[in-house]
């Protein structure tokens, strides 16, 4: 082998191919940002494997992983590392904790002339240097983007170098009606992501306003004392111009999506679902006369196919009786210090004007 048989858990090594060889269950649940799943066993062999190593210890558990893992399926998993390997030969490994797993791994691919490192003390090493990350980096200089819905402000914080798109992380833009088609990260994902972006931008950030769950997700306890405690510019917009957003973000854009992964017609029928079943759970808030209309105009705007402005007949109701009510009660509630209330232009300017005079 060249070089050594580890590397130590380190940030720098998130700059490089990973290979993930735990099994499809555990990435799942969080995974080191980047790395691909190549597992050593799938969930059932992990499974059969645990057993046996609590009946009978570890040397009668990696037996049974040699015996379940043998011939052709041993040939087809050492086949899909050296393929990452030809694809990115820098590449790491690792496991839970550095151990059995991407031991296994690694000498199985030595025997093929394949060197390849492995982590020491694999993804639970680096979760923790994750985590220590995230909160050394939580505090420090932190401007919020408020504003009513509507109002582009995941837009604005995009169109500054100093931006962490806490939305784009979660895979979901915060209200009832944000749910991305695609499944969204895990926790630990998302966490893992945060402390990314703070490292990337180690400065002055900006974020936009938000509750501290964006959708399933939970925006990190530290993270969030310093986002309550940030001051603010709140952009304010004409209902007209807002609309034009959200049919763009929540009608065409949405729409797009469902049909590009889904195809025209069920893409379609689980557009219309989201959108209707968003507004459902909205029930007991809106009262049933109000529900019971804004549905009724919500199906004739799905009739309407190709006039995407007829959505305007059940959004405008909503947020002039619904979001913009409430969001101004928050932020009466609130008491942030507020920067400037002024509009989009007004508050990108004022929000690159406090990035600079907090850097360095």
């Amino acid at each position: 082998m060249s070089g050594s048989e580890f590397v130590e858990a380190d940030l720098t090594l998130l700059e490089r191919p990973l290979i993930d060889v735990r099994a499809p269950i555990e990435f799942a649940a969080g995974a080191l940002p980047g790395a691909i799943n190549l597992p050593l066993m799938d969930d059932d062999e992990r499974r059969e494997v645990g057993i046996r190593y609590k009946l009978s210890g570890q040397e009668a558990a990696v037996a049974l992983g040699n015996e379940l893992v043998t011939g052709d399926l041993r040939e087809r998993r050492l086949a899909a590392w050296e393929a990452a390997l030809d694809a990115a030969p820098e590449s790491l490994i690792y496991c839970f904790r550095g151990g059995m797993r991407s031991k296994i791994s690694q000498q199985w691919l030595r025997q093929r002339g394949r060197p390849v490192p492995r982590i020491r003390g694999g993804w639970k090493a680096m979760r923790n240097a994750l985590l220590g990350l995230l909160e050394q980096q939580s505090s420090g200089p932190l401007l919020l983007v408020a504003g009513l819905t509507g109002c582009a402000k995941t837009a604005l914080v995009g169109a500054l170098d100093s931006g962490i798109d806490l939305e784009g992380l979660a895979r979901h833009k915060g209200s009832a009606f944000g749910q991305h088609p695609r499944v969204g990260p895990s926790q630990i994902d998302f966490e893992h992501g945060l402390a990314l972006d703070l490292w990337r931008r180690p400065q002055a950030r900006v974020v936009e306003d938000e509750s501290q769950r964006i959708g399933r997700l939970a925006i990190p306890a530290t993270f969030w004392q310093t986002m309550k405690a940030a001051p603010c510019v709140r952009v304010e917009m004409p209902l007209d111009w807002r609309l034009e957003q959200i049919r763009k973000d929540y009608i065409e854009d949405l729409s797009a999506l469902y049909h590009r992964d889904y195809g025209p017609l069920l893409g379609e029928a689980l557009f219309r679902k989201q959108l209707s079943g968003a507004l459902k759970r909205l029930g007991k808030r809106l009262g049933s006369e109000r529900l019971g209309r804004l549905l009724e105009a919500q199906q004739r705007a799905f009739g309407a196919a190709g006039e995407p402005q007829a959505h305007d007949a059940w959004l405008a109701p909503l947020l002039q009786e619904y979001y913009d009510p409430m969001y101004r009660q928050q932020i009466e509630s609130q008491q942030r210090r507020t920067l400037i209330v002024g509009s989009w232009d007004e508050c990108l300017e004022a929000a690159r004007a406090w990035s600079a005079g907090h850097r360095g």
